[in-house]
């Protein structure tokens, strides 16, 4: 399957904000004082509600930086399809 330059920088991008929101996600839950992610504000007795939101950020994480990894492996093939063939080169530069 080949990915165009639009598609594979969609993908980089959203493994990146994938990566920039879960990471966030998580240090807001490990400073959560108000008793949902840790009972009576210790971290170290975590609720459910912690483990469960963990799970989510830890599968979201590893799904964007799969997901972008595509769109890196995408934009790399593009770049040796192009240096391949020369006639391809302006066409890739001009976008």
């Amino acid at each position: 399957m080949k990915l165009s330059r639009r598609a594979s920088w969609f993908l980089v991008a959203f493994g990146v904000w994938s990566m920039i929101v879960w990471t966030t996600f998580v240090k807001n839950l490990w400073k959560d004082t108000s008793g949902l992610a840790f009972h009576h504000g210790r971290h170290s007795s975590p609720t459910a509600y912690f483990w469960i939101h963990l799970t989510l950020a830890v599968v979201s994480f590893v799904l964007g930086v799969t997901i972008g990894t595509l769109g890196i492996r995408g934009l790399r093939a593009l770049r040796r399809e192009a240096a391949a063939d020369p006639e391809l080169a302006p066409e890739a530069s001009s976008r």
